[in-house]
């Protein structure tokens, strides 16, 4: 055997080799498989709210309080048996021109139900946003605790980054919970119509339909998280849903 004959017998030897030792090992990098394993879902930690002594934290009132429903069938829950925009809209116009007609002018407002802080618009508004409003109003006056709502959905209490991802994930505007430092990316930027977020790195709160959602300023640790109070707005990120 020649001395070329007998290297390149040398090196396929070596080739085939280093290939028995990647199979043996579980394959060759270069040849990635063609299901990339799912990586698992990363809590990420939340900035320390700056507001959470104005929301009444309680956390042994949490740890008693009955678990939230998931959003997605508290938000099936508006659909059903709801009347048609048109019939809506009549109605609204009918109670408009009683009320100009008994007391003159006026703008009508949404109703926040004293007893379970639940918030009723008084306006015609999208299905989204009735979701949106569905959402908050299951949790309107649950307990503050920081980092709750965000393990997952279904929770016993809510902070406040948690309460507006609850109250999106309703009606299908947010996938997972965020926190607020991730709710300054959400959506797009500036004011919308009928829902405007507002987010820095340790806190967030809405405004839905003229009514703010906040779990800051509330009146005690069981009241609700829909005030009629403007918080300050300086320093916060503003965003909204495209078309919303």
């Amino acid at each position: 055997m020649t001395r070329r004959a007998a290297l390149i017998a040398a090196l396929a030897l070596l080739a085939a080799a280093a290939l028995a030792l990647g199979l043996l090992l579980g394959g060759s990098a270069t040849h990635p498989p063609s299901h990339p394993r799912a990586h698992p879902a990363t809590l990420v930690a939340e900035a320390p709210d700056p507001l959470a002594a104005q929301s009444y934290p309680d956390p042994s009132g949490a740890a008693r309080h009955a678990r939230a429903a998931a959003p997605s069938a508290v938000a099936a829950a508006v659909a059903p048996g709801a009347p048609s925009l048109a019939q809506v809209k009549r109605e609204l116009r009918r109670e408009h021109q009683i009320e100009r007609e008994e007391t003159g002018p006026s703008h009508l407002e949404g109703y926040i139900d004293p007893v379970n802080g639940s918030f009723s618009p008084a306006n015609v508004i999208p299905l989204k946003i009735s979701e949106v409003i569905a959402g908050g109003n299951a949790i309107a006056d649950f307990p503050y605790v920081y980092g709750g709502g965000h393990a997952s959905f279904i929770d016993r209490a809510y902070d406040c980054s948690g309460s507006v991802s609850y109250a999106l994930a309703a009606a299908g505007l947010i996938a997972a919970p965020e926190t607020s430092g991730q709710l300054e990316h959400w959506g797009v930027p500036g004011p919308g119509r009928y829902l405007t977020l507002f987010a820095t790195a340790g806190h967030t709160f809405m405004i839905v339909d003229g009514v703010w959602f906040d779990t800051a300023g509330r009146a005690g640790p069981y009241s609700t998280r829909w005030l009629t109070a403007r918080p300050s707005l300086a320093g916060y990120v503003v965003r909204h849903y495209p078309g919303l």
